[in-house]
C-alpha cells in the first residue's frame, strides 16, 4: 500500500474537523467497496488505504502525531507495522469502523446486508505503552530494539479460538452466525426494522461448548513477547511512537491493539541538545586563546579537530556544520555549537603570582593590542610549560 498523505487519501484539507473527516471516509468507503467493485484489486486497495486513513485521523493522539512527524512518527516492524492501519485486513476494517454506517453490519444501508458476517462483533485489544531510552547517539543514527514486552497474546493450545478443539466451535443457532438479530415490528407507519446485538453469542458469531483448559475460554494468556523496534534518527524525549498490531491480544482472535513507545533522552556526559543541534562548552587557557591552538573536542560522530584562532574571546561560538542531530523525516541536520569559554587558574604558586603581578605592570599586558603583543604572550606561555 502506498503512503500518500492520509488527507490527500480521504480529499480533505488539513484544517478538516472530526466531522469532515467522517463525511470524506465515508463517501471513499462506499466508492470504492469491494461489493461494488468485485474482482477490481485497485479498488480494494483503495478501500484498505482509505480505512487506514481515517484510522490514523479520527484518532485525536494519533492525527497529532502525524500532523506533527508524517509517517515518520511511526515505528515499523520487520513485518510491517504502523499506526495501525498498516496491516489491517477487510474484517479488521468491518469490525471497527461500522460505527459511521449504523446498523449491525457497516454497509448493510447501502448494499443490502449481502456481505455474509458482516455484522459480527469482533473484539479489539487493548494498546500497550512501554518507554525505551536511547543515548544520544541512537537518536542521532537511529537504532533498532529488541524488547521483551509482557503481554497477552494469543494462546498457543487453542490458537486463540478459547475452545477445546474444533468441534467445540458451533455457529450460534440464534443469529445463525451473523452476530446480530433483526426483528420486525408492525407500526402505524407500517413495518419497522430493527438490528441488534445477538444475546446468544454477544455478537461474536459463534458459541463455544467446551473452553480450553489452558486460557479458558478467553483464547488469550499473559506471557512475554521479543519486539523489534526500529526507531527513526531524530527522535526526541517525549515523542510517541506507535506500532500497529503488537498491543495485547483480542480475546477469541480479535484485532490486537497498539504498542505505543515513549521516547526518553538519556542525557549525555559532555553533549548537550537543544532541538536539532549540539551544544558542547570548551575551556581553553588564556594563553590558547591569545596565541591560537588547536584542539580535539567530542561530537555524535566521534572526535573532531578544531582551530582556535589567535585573539579568541571569551563567549565565541564556533559552528560544525551538519555535526547534529537529523530532522526527522528530513535530510536537513542541525549543527554543532562549541561555546569558547576561557579558564583562568584559582590556585598559582609564588613564583607565579610574582611573574604575573610583574608582567600585568608591563605595557604590553594591557586591553588594547600592543606592538609587541604576541612576543609577550610567548614568553608566558614557555614559562609556563
Amino acid at each position: 500500500m502506498s503512503k500518500r498523505d492520509y488527507y490527500d487519501v480521504l480529499g480533505v484539507s488539513r484544517g478538516a474537523d472530526a466531522e469532515e473527516i467522517k463525511k470524506a471516509y465515508r463517501k471513499m468507503a462506499i466508492k470504492y467497496h469491494p461489493d461494488k467493485n468485485p474482482g477490481d484489486k485497485q479498488a480494494e486497495e483503495n478501500f484498505k488505504e482509505a480505512a487506514e486513513a481515517y484510522e490514523v485521523l479520527s484518532n485525536p493522539d494519533k492525527k497529532a502525531r502525524y500532523d506533527q512527524f508524517g509517517h515518520a512518527a511511526n515505528a515499523h516492524s520487520a513485518t510491517g507495522g504502523g499506526f495501525g492501519g498498516g496491516g489491517m485486513n477487510m474484517e479488521d476494517i468491518f469490525s471497527q469502523f461500522g460505527d459511521i454506517f449504523g446498523g449491525g453490519s457497516p454497509f448493510d444501508g447501502f448494499f443490502g446486508g449481502g456481505r455474509q458476517g458482516g455484522g459480527r462483533r469482533v473484539q479489539r485489544g487493548s494498546n500497550l505503552r512501554i518507554k525505551v531510552r536511547l543515548t544520544l547517539e541512537e537518536i542521532a543514527n537511529g537504532t533498532e530494539k529488541k524488547i521483551k514486552v509482557n503481554k497477552q497474546v494469543a494462546c498457543k493450545t487453542c490458537d486463540g479460538t478459547g475452545a477445546k478443539d474444533r468441534s467445540s466451535v458451533q455457529t450460534c443457532k440464534t443469529c445463525g452466525g451473523a452476530g446480530a438479530v433483526r426483528r420486525v415490528t408492525n407500526t402505524i407507519l407500517g413495518q419497522m426494522q430493527t438490528t441488534s446485538t445477538c444475546p446468544t453469542c454477544n455478537g461474536e458469531g459463534t458459541v463455544i461448548t467446551a473452553k480450553c483448559n489452558v486460557c479458558h475460554g478467553e483464547g488469550v494468556v499473559r506471557d512475554e513477547e521479543l519486539i523489534s523496534i526500529n526507531i527513526p534518527a531524530g527522535v526526541s524525549e517525549g515523542m510517541q511512537l506507535s506500532m500497529g498490531g503488537k498491543g495485547n491480544a483480542a480475546p477469541r482472535g480479535g484485532v490486537p491493539g497498539d504498542l505505543i513507545i515513549l521516547i526518553e533522552e538519556i542525557p549525555h556526559e559532555t553533549l548537550k541538545r537543544d532541538g536539532n543541534n549540539i551544544i558542547y562548552d570548551l575551556h581553553v587557557s588564556f594563553i590558547d586563546a591569545a596565541l591560537g591552538t588547536s584542539v580535539e573536542v567530542p561530537t555524535i560522530d566521534g572526535k573532531a579537530k578544531i582551530k582556535i584562532d589567535p585573539g579568541t574571546q571569551g563567549g565565541k561560538i564556533l559552528r560544525l556544520k551538519a555535526k547534529g542531530v537529523p530532522e526527522v523525516n528530513s535530510y536537513h541536520r542541525g549543527d554543532q555549537l562549541i561555546h569558547v569559554n576561557i579558564w583562568t587558574p584559582k590556585a598559582l604558586s609564588r613564583e607565579e603570582r610574582e611573574l604575573l603581578e610583574k608582567l600585568q605592570n608591563s605595557p604590553n599586558f594591557k586591553p588594547s593590542p600592543g606592538k609587541n603583543e604576541k612576543s609577550f604572550f610567548e614568553k608566558m606561555k614557555e614559562y609556563f610549560e
